[in-house]
């Protein structure tokens, strides 16, 4: 049984607005790596207004990681509001000067997006004054947490196949072309080495700690603790599926994030379902891995 935690629903918000403005810098960092505009003058501006983008979205991102007090609130408020939104119209006009980012630069966004997520959480619990164990259980019997995390995504990787086929074939049906989610794509579209390591890295490790830490760890108990199971358990699984972009593998998503919820439930281990997700996506990147180069050869 899941025990009590320490979430409320100031601190979702303040957790929403940080994971959204981690997208923003994500963006902005990728762009400035990838720069091939004109030298002189327009190089300057773009680099000036990045610069200015990321210090203003980290300035942003600090000030929603403290907690707002009632005596600081407008202040904090203003402060946030005032860096969000002169840091994302320096975004906007470093992006424009930099034209469309390239397909396989997507992965790499999407690795720093979810990197300044995790070091968000981090700052978010020390200004909370909570040890990751007292928040996320990852205390509590973390053997039987993880070989569970780990039987459960054995059993689900044939059933979340076999629902992805199903969905693919009602789209067709219907004649909707199914896609490929946004991650997928990068990994066909791109032939670097590096590219590939960064995008198990995203798919293994960061995207299952940091989808995890939001989901299960803190937004299910929130609204759980709220009064409304009901509206957790499914609420939260069908947003978990909706993020993901991808009509094909919704229904595969949303039975796995009802799974991974029920693990957090029965363990109240945070580490069973980080371990459930992290294989699940390693068993399809493998298999994605090994079919691109088999029909590569």
């Amino acid at each position: 049984m899941l025990s009590e935690k320490p979430w409320n629903l100031e601190a979702i918000v303040r957790l929403l607005l940080g994971i959204f403005i981690c997208l923003c810098l994500g963006s902005t960092v990728v762009s400035g790596l990838h720069y091939a505009g004109h030298a002189g003058r327009e190089r300057l501006a773009f680099f000036g207004m990045m610069a200015g983008a990321v210090v203003l979205l980290a300035t942003a991102l600090v000030v929603v990681s403290r907690r707002w007090t009632v005596e600081k609130l407008l202040q904090r408020l203003w402060i946030m509001l005032v860096c969000l939104s002169v840091g994302l119209s320096f975004a906007a006009g470093a992006q424009k000067l930099a034209g469309r980012p390239s397909e396989a630069s997507s992965g790499e966004q999407m690795v720093v997006a979810e990197t300044a997520v995790l070091l968000f959480f981090i700052n978010f619990l020390r200004s909370h004054r909570l040890k990751w164990s007292d928040a996320f259980g990852l205390a509590n019997r973390r053997r039987h947490a993880f070989l569970l995390g780990v039987a459960v995504a054995c059993i689900f990787l044939p059933i979340g196949e076999r629902l992805q086929w199903i969905s693919a074939q009602a789209m067709t049906h219907f004649r909707m072309e199914p896609q490929e989610q946004q991650a997928v794509h990068a990994l066909r579209v791109t032939n670097e080495l590096s590219s590939r390591v960064l995008l198990g890295v995203l798919a293994i490790l960061l995207a299952p700690m940091a989808e995890e830490l939001f989901f299960r760890g803190m937004l299910y108990p929130a609204i759980k603790q709220a009064g409304h199971p009901r509206l957790a358990l499914w609420g939260v699984s069908l947003v978990f599926a909706c993020i993901h972009f991808n009509l094909a593998t919704f229904v595969p998503l949303f039975v796995l994030a009802i799974l991974l919820t029920a693990l957090y439930e029965r363990t109240d281990n945070l580490l069973a379902s980080i371990t459930a997700h992290a294989l699940f996506n390693t068993f399809n990147f493998v298999r994605l891995y090994l079919l691109d180069w088999q029909l590569g050869k």
